[in-house]
């Protein structure tokens, strides 16, 4: 635990927690909950639902579309251990520890962040699925799934510098 006596001076990089965990661990756990909610639960679609050769109404589509899922799956869960060991190594380094604002506003933000890169990218740039492609894959459904997470990025971005702001005032407060 850092005291005050152990505290690192004012103006150094370990005054203050590490963004990198917790922006890793929104955008991996973004992914689990896209992966989730919307491939298994809602069924809406899977990761090459809307590519040729790939139908979820054939075995053979729906063998390729669970594989491409299982790969995204893998990926989410390399991206969440990579934001534990980061905030690990960070704290064996001395950083502090986050507020929840600070923490939770970079999970949103990364969270955020995810859902905008896999929305361009696979919606509208590569057309490998759409957010309802159980409806034909209309371009609304996609673009409020943009809006919905340019909220989250702004909104938890704000949050993060809130957490930020109260960790200045109580560095300031104690000095």
């Amino acid at each position: 635990m850092v005291t005050r006596e152990s505290a690192p001076p004012t103006g150094t990089r370990l005054d203050r927690p590490d963004r990198a965990p917790a922006f890793l661990l929104g955008v991996g756990l973004g992914g689990f909950v896209d992966g989730i909610v919307v491939h298994q639960l809602l069924q809406w679609h899977h990761m090459v639902s809307d590519t040729p050769g790939h139908p979820v109404t054939t075995v053979a589509g729906l063998r390729a579309n669970t594989l491409a899922d299982g790969i995204f799956h893998s990926l989410a869960w390399v991206v969440v251990v990579l934001g534990v060991v980061l905030t690990i190594v960070s704290w064996r380094r001395g950083r502090l520890a986050p507020t929840w604002r600070f923490q939770v506003g970079l999970l949103l933000a990364g969270w955020g962040a995810f859902n905008l890169v896999e929305g361009i990218v696979d919606h509208q740039v590569l057309g490998i699925h759409h957010v309802r492609d159980d409806l034909g894959g209309p371009l609304s459904w996609d673009l409020g799934f943009l809006a919905v997470s340019a909220a989250l990025l702004v909104g938890g971005w704000v949050l993060h510098e809130a957490g930020l702001r109260e960790l200045t005032t109580a560095r300031a407060q104690r000095n």
